[in-house]
């Protein structure tokens, strides 16, 4: 009785703020089925580390002294000691991804790396706004559409808004389909959204799908040499898939590792969402930017398209470009339902896959090119 005397008395108003941000994310997660295996256990999180005195989080209880907290001692091993969740994750996503689609027509990585717009936009407000450049660096990388990148990205660049912009990658692309289609629709006509794309896919040679990591991950490595640990290990899972001698491997990276680390990663993730550190000013200013961020990569990547439209003699639906972000594969996804939208028969589903599995690339090599370039810039 005691205790909740003392836990009802210590709670403050912006733990209340938590509770409601984490209910909302439960709510997401289950009522409309929006990316539930991180915004469930994130909002769960949110909530079970603002209780007061949480067991979660490492704290002095009355009478009985320091305890551990499972949270807490999961954030510092799992990604503030090595960054290891999130970068296991992207064995798993490398598992699942199909690279075909790009290899047969491989200009569509054009559109993933101008897709890729947003983030150095981004990062260029952030800055002018006052953040300092290496919150400003790991703000703009929610336009990357991708929550390991952001998570990773932030905690090396050591910025004090990891928790806000976790929240901010994840429920932005679990937002995709509303975002996307607003974004398109501001610098497009229904006449550009009906062009037909015929798809005649090249043939991919094994060899080809077998070099295609291994040659990915050596150039990336050359050009953005922090980007390494990234790409290689999407990569790796990629070779694990496209071998044909890890069958029971790479169904393992697809399913149990992918999920048990999404989960883990989730809740983990909540150990930065306390109330004290969540519940600012500039918190709404992230989530404001990195809405900006997307809103971004996808303009940027329709207007690259018209672009090229204005030299190539086969024109290509402007809306491809705007699968270029990393978010596989409901940006993929939302580009065919416009597209049917705009023209019943129009069927652009394979080329949106080949671009937006371009972009997954490309935001890792963005990730990798920060986290090179502002040490430097810090120094």
């Amino acid at each position: 009785m005691d205790f909740l005397l003392l836990g009802i008395t210590a709670t403050t108003w912006q733990q209340l703020v938590m509770y409601l941000i984490g209910g909302i994310l439960i709510y997401l997660a289950i009522s409309k089925k929006l990316e539930p295996a991180l915004l469930l256990p994130m909002g769960f999180g949110a909530i079970l580390v603002n209780i007061p005195f949480s067991g979660a989080l490492n704290t002095t209880l009355p009478g009985i002294g320091e305890v551990a907290g499972i949270l807490e001692w999961l954030f510092e091993v799992g990604i503030e000691a090595s960054e290891a969740m999130p970068l296991l994750l992207f064995i798993g996503i490398g598992a699942m991804i199909d690279f075909g689609p790009l290899l047969s027509n491989p200009k569509l990585v054009l559109f993933g790396a101008a897709a890729q717009f947003g983030i150095f936009a981004t990062v260029s407000i952030a800055a002018l706004m006052g953040f300092p450049l290496k919150d400003a660096a790991s703000i703009g990388i929610i336009g990357a559409a991708d929550g390991p990148t952001s998570i990773l990205v932030s905690h090396v660049l050591e910025s004090e808004y990891v928790g806000a912009i976790a929240v901010a990658a994840y429920s932005y692309m679990a937002l995709v389909p509303i975002i996307q289609p607003f974004a398109i629709k501001l610098v497009t006509t229904k006449k550009e959204r009906a062009i037909r794309m015929p798809y005649n896919p090249k043939s991919v040679s094994r060899m080809s799908r077998l070099l295609f990591p291994i040659v990915v991950t050596m150039i990336a490595g050359y050009v953005a040499p922090a980007s390494v640990s990234l790409v290689g290990l999407l990569m790796f899972g990629n070779l694990i898939r496209e071998s044909s001698v890890l069958g029971s491997l790479s169904e393992t990276a697809q399913n149990v590792l992918a999920n048990l680390i999404t989960l883990l990663l989730g809740i983990t993730i909540a150990a930065s969402m306390q109330a004290d550190r969540f519940v600012r000013y500039e918190t709404m200013l992230i989530m404001v930017l990195g809405l900006l961020a997307f809103i971004f990569d996808s303009i940027a990547g329709v207007l690259f398209a018209k672009l090229l439209n204005l030299f190539s003699k086969n024109k290509v639906n402007p809306m491809i470009g705007a699968a270029g972000i990393s978010a596989f594969p409901m940006s993929a996804r939302v580009v065919q339902r416009m597209g049917q939208e705009a023209d019943s028969q129009n069927h652009l589903l394979m080329h949106a896959v080949g671009a937006n599995v371009a972009g997954q690339i490309a935001s890792v090599i963005a990730g990798g090119v920060i986290l090179g370039l502002v040490p430097r810039m810090l120094v």
